[in-house]
């Protein structure tokens, strides 16, 4: 699941990083210079990263390991982390460090006092390299007890260059505008959005950039905690803001039935595969990876991305995910562990995975020559950019019964919208319904 995989351009400037390691351009990143004080230790890392993203975040379990000594084992737990961590927790094996994709997961283990909290050394460069947002995800009860390590950036709309040339229309600046641009693409025979309908996930992101913008951060944070109702006013308009481009069949490939049976990867491929069906697809960072890999598309050339718009004149939304690393208190190896989170809470590690590709980090102090290409740079910068306005994704702050299940809550809810979205006003009320019985109030 795409989502969990988080499922966000200056020249390079000899940037000094906290251990002693240059984050600019040219080799790899390694963490040179350490003592080896952890030699003959292990620690044990759990997370949902498969494939590609495995890979790259061993090249910076490896680094570690050269600096410091110590010997590092990754284990996949697949998305559904709360369920493998806690019965290895029951069986006496706990990991040390838990990568934690989801803000409730996190909130999770900590009142199930699992966690250790961070280090005076993590803390400090919490403090240092990192926007307050970061360090208030991170926070249970006011304990610091998660480093983000990864980022995603949810506020980018990808398009393909040649279909928007072709229509003779420029990258919008505001949502009213890219509503028009869709128009003249669709005039000029695609469609102008992919929708992968099938996976839910995307349709809350959808509404959660529209809801950011329109209603604005207090409501957004007030809604993401179930302080406010989602029958508010300030929901039923944002409800009605995304249902009249679910309804326009010249916006949407295939129309709603088109749509409900895309997932992401195929809205991925309807624009940027061999036979394109739109010219733009919303969702993270991530598009570019699938764009890349899977079609072989030069990001900035073939595909590129302009920040979701402005709805109605306010500010642009700019929603993020991410993953947090944690130490589990049972862990075997829980102070090496924390040592980790003291390498990760550095920008060295960050420009490991960062050259590497498919990374953006939420440390400030990484220098953006560190990441390989220019899109990607100019993703990080909007990400990094943005300091306390960035908003983590709501529906992974929700409990997983209203935010995280497949065909239940939010997800139903809002694939029904999209096949009908003709009474916002009794979607609020269904999705009020549910999210009532979910946080149990």
């Amino acid at each position: 699941m795409m989502r969990r995989r988080t499922t966000l351009l200056t020249s390079c400037t000899a940037l000094v990083l906290a251990l002693g390691a240059t984050a600019c351009g040219g080799g790899p990143v390694t963490a040179g210079g350490g003592d080896k004080a952890l030699s003959g230790q292990t620690v044990t890392v759990a997370g949902v990263w498969s494939g590609s993203e495995q890979e790259n975040f061993q090249k910076v379990l490896d680094a570690f390991s050269e600096k410091t000594g110590a010997k590092t084992q990754f284990v996949s737990t697949g998305d559904n982390v709360s369920t493998v961590v806690g019965s290895k927790i029951e069986g006496g094996n706990a990991p040390d460090v838990v990568m934690v994709p989801q803000v409730g997961v996190l909130q999770q283990f900590a009142k199930e006092d699992w966690l250790k909290p961070l280090s005076k050394t993590a803390q400090q460069s919490v403090d240092a390299n990192y926007a307050d947002v970061w360090k208030t995800y991170g926070s249970v009860d006011g304990t610091l007890y998660g480093l983000y390590f990864k980022a995603a950036h949810k506020s980018t709309v990808w398009y393909s260059p040649d279909a928007l040339a072709q229509a003779g229309v420029e990258p919008p600046k505001t949502y009213e505008e890219m509503l028009e641009a869709g128009q003249t693409v669709s005039d000029s025979g695609l469609a102008a959005f992919a929708v992968a309908g099938q996976d839910g996930w995307t349709l809350t992101d959808w509404f959660e950039n529209i809801y950011l913008s329109q209603a604005g951060p207090e409501k957004y944070d007030a809604l993401a905690a179930h302080e406010l109702k989602w029958t508010d006013p300030t929901v039923v308009e944002a409800l009605t803001t995304l249902g009249k481009l679910f309804k326009d069949k010249q916006l949407v490939a295939g129309g709603q039935k088109g749509a409900l049976n895309t997932d992401f990867p195929g809205s991925v491929e309807k624009v940027f595969g061999p036979k394109p069906e739109a010219g733009m697809v919303y969702e993270g960072d991530f598009v570019a990876g699938v764009a890349k890999d899977q079609f072989g598309k030069s990001i900035g050339e073939d595909a590129n991305f302009f920040p979701f718009p402005a709805v109605d004149g306010n500010t642009a939304p700019v929603v993020s995910g991410g993953d947090a690393a944690v130490v589990l208190k049972d862990g075997k190896n829980a102070e090496a562990g924390m040592e980790l989170l003291e390498y990760l809470a550095t920008p060295e590690a960050a420009a490991v995975w960062a050259e590497a590709g498919g990374f953006l980090s939420p440390n400030k102090k990484l220098d953006l020559a560190s990441y390989g290409d220019d899109v990607t740079r100019a993703t990080a910068e909007s990400l990094v950019g943005a300091g306390d306005s960035v908003r983590f994704d709501m529906s992974d702050q929700a409990p997983a019964a209203f935010g995280g299940t497949k065909g239940a809550g939010e997800w139903k809810i809002l694939q029904d919208f999209l096949r009908d979205p003709s009474d916002p006003k009794g979607t609020a009320a269904e999705l009020e319904d549910a999210a009532a019985k979910a946080y149990g109030n």
